[in-house]
């Protein structure tokens, strides 16, 4: 791969190195071994050169189907309006959850009363790009998890009661934003990262070579 360091910002020279380690991976070019030694490289360093290099023995290029399939598997899923600006859930001494592909709307007012509320965002479709959740919690737990890559915000007042947020919002500004606001009344709100980005790269990575994998390609160690 020709580059030239100076001239390429680094975050778009790793988005390229790891898209072909990625490539390299999926059609049998390199192990799973050394997939993911070099990709825990590609995350964490900050020199140009030994990013580059750890595609320079690799002669296979990302194409243009593999950005498809990666934007298709990766992106956070935004979609057209069809679920309403607003969605009540209600708990009371018992267990609720939303997960899978549901479509979010602008606006989710969550009443739990001795109960489990559960808002899985993984696999969501957003159709706004802000989502208020509003939060009525007495003596009761609301996890909510959510993808790499989502702002989340949380301001809601809490009384004798825990809030953690793992998924502080330091996502790009175009990514979706989820406040948390409402009132907590000795219960809990745990917000946590569903899957980590590396997570979804060996996934996305393993997906492809499950497609791909032929065994025509030697192997480096």
């Amino acid at each position: 791969m020709s580059v030239v360091l100076e001239d390429r910002p680094i975050e778009q020279v790793r988005e390229e190195v790891i898209d072909n380690l990625i490539y390299n991976y999926s059609h049998g070019v390199i192990s799973a071994e050394a997939f993911e030694r070099r990709l825990d490289k590609a995350m964490s360093t900050q020199v140009h050169a030994e990013i580059v290099a750890l595609t320079a023995d690799l002669t296979m290029q990302a194409d243009e189907k593999y950005t498809a399939q990666k934007d298709a598997s990766l992106n956070i899923n935004y979609g057209q309006k069809s679920a309403g600006d607003k969605l009540d859930i209600k708990t009371v001494l018992g267990n609720s959850s939303r997960t899978g592909k549901w479509a979010v709307p602008k606006e989710i007012n969550l009443l739990n009363v001795l109960g489990s509320t559960t808002l899985d965002f993984s696999d969501a479709v957003f159709e706004h790009q802000e989502v208020t959740v509003n939060v009525n919690c007495i003596l009761g737990s609301e996890k909510i998890l959510i993808p790499e890559g989502v702002n989340v915000i949380c301001e809601a007042f809490c009384i004798l009661g825990n809030v953690e947020n793992k998924a502080p919002s330091i996502a790009p500004k175009q990514a979706p934003t989820i406040k948390i606001k409402g009132k907590l009344w000795l219960g809990s709100i745990d917000v946590e990262i569903k899957r980590t980005i590396k997570e979804k790269f060996v996934s996305f990575a393993n997906e492809l070579k499950s497609l791909f994998d032929d065994g025509s390609y030697g192997k480096y160690k």
